[in-house]
């Protein structure tokens, strides 16, 4: 590294951003769940937040989903602490930026995952897979490398390209979504994620034809999401596969035409007897090796999994679980979404009592993020969402 590296680079490009953005340095006060490190529980506190720079703008934050995406953030560094988490935020626009045409103070808009517009995949309608998908949303600044979110002389990471336990939140205008004003803005926070995830998987990228099956793996807010695309997409078999009993039941209540418990059944068995033969289609959302396992083994020949569980290393038997009875196991980020056309269309569903996601939710108060987390963790609550004050 030569002597114009490292340090120096990062302190200079803290004071350009400073001079290209005056409120830098004072910005505008505003109250965030800080993390400050691997671990360490949030932290409400005053923060400073700077901008709208260009093709950006400032979001009132009125709600944010809790996420197990926050939990890894907080727990596994996944971004460079000290960090200000959340990325299922929902708000009112209050100011925007030089060159921001799609949206304008007033709307209604739901933040979702951060890409750069511009590169193959953005191009051809696959964001999720941006080039620089993993820069933009965990390496803790914005598109123009700059920092948002500071404590004095300190910077805060941003997650998501936009922050959003916080009161407010800058993010660029590519990853806002207008949404519809007669919907209450507070619900609509987790369709920048998980929702979209669960949902997209099944509409976006498995497709499932007429007459066809498919087993969801793990009833959380995902997995019921997905449910209640399956039932949107006509499938007249809908396993749901979880370990507790209030889950099951309600996901039979969104549409899921058996329930089995991993702990009580045979999956593998129940399932392959129930659809002759094995689904056509699997969505594995619980990241468990063995129930990975059980997805791939509960398919019929030619059959499709779709894997939207973050899943350590594991093994398993390529020929027997996949290659002698044709079948594909594809990795799914977001749904394979792109926001700005699938949530509105998810609002759409939600509104003609198709897509009835309000059942998974519960409110908490921005300052009760603490027992938020504690509560999905455990499994109280499927879809927390924090209210700001």
């Amino acid at each position: 590294m030569n002597r114009l590296g490292g340090r120096w680079c990062r302190g200079q490009q803290g004071r350009l951003a400073a001079m290209a953005f005056p409120e830098a340095e004072t910005g505008m006060k505003i109250q965030a769940a800080v993390t400050h490190a691997q671990g360490a529980p949030f932290s409400i506190e005053a923060v400073n937040l700077s901008g709208p720079g260009a093709n950006e703008v400032l979001v009132r934050v009125v709600a944010t989903g809790v996420c197990h995406t926050d939990a890894v953030g907080r727990d596994l560094a996944v971004s460079p602490y000290p960090v200000v988490l959340g990325h299922e935020g929902a708000g009112v626009i209050e100011k925007v930026g030089a060159n921001v045409t799609g949206v304008a103070v007033g709307d209604h808009v739901v933040m979702s995952f951060a890409h750069c517009g511009h590169c193959a995949n953005c191009l051809t309608g696959h964001p999720t897979v941006c080039a620089t998908f993993n820069e933009l949303n965990f390496g803790g600044r914005m598109e123009d490398h700059t920092a948002r979110l500071h404590q004095g002389n300190s910077e805060l990471s941003t997650f998501f390209g936009q922050s959003s336990f916080a009161t407010h939140a800058v993010a660029h205008e590519r990853n806002v979504v207008k949404v519809d004003k007669d919907v209450d803005l507070a619900l609509l926070g987790p369709l920048g994620c998980g929702i979209q995830t669960g949902a997209g998987t099944v509409l976006n990228r498995l497709k499932p034809a007429f007459g066809t099956s498919i087993a969801v793996y793990g009833c959380g807010a995902v997995g019921l999401s997905a449910i209640m695309a399956a039932k949107i997409a006509g499938c007249p078999q809908i396993f749901a596969v979880d370990v507790h009993d209030n889950r099951l039941e309600l996901a039979r209540e969104l549409g899921a035409t058996h329930a089995f418990n991993g702990k009580k059944v045979d999956v593998v068995k129940e399932i392959k007897a129930a659809s002759h033969g094995g689904t056509h289609y699997a969505v594995e959302t619980t990241g468990v090796p063995p129930v990975v396992r059980q997805c791939l083994n509960a398919l019929r020949p030619l059959g499709t999994a779709a894997i939207v569980g973050v899943t350590p290393k594991m093994e398993i038997d390529v020929h027997n679980d996949l290659m002698a009875e044709g079948k594909s196991m594809v990795g799914v980020i977001e749904g394979d979404s792109v926001p700005r056309v699938f949530i509105p269309q998810l609002v759409e569903f939600y509104k003609a009592g198709k897509f009835p996601f309000d059942r998974l939710v519960r409110f908490y108060d921005f300052a009760d993020i603490k027992q938020a987390f504690d509560d999905s963790a455990s499994g109280v609550t499927v879809k927390p969402i924090l209210r700001a004050s």
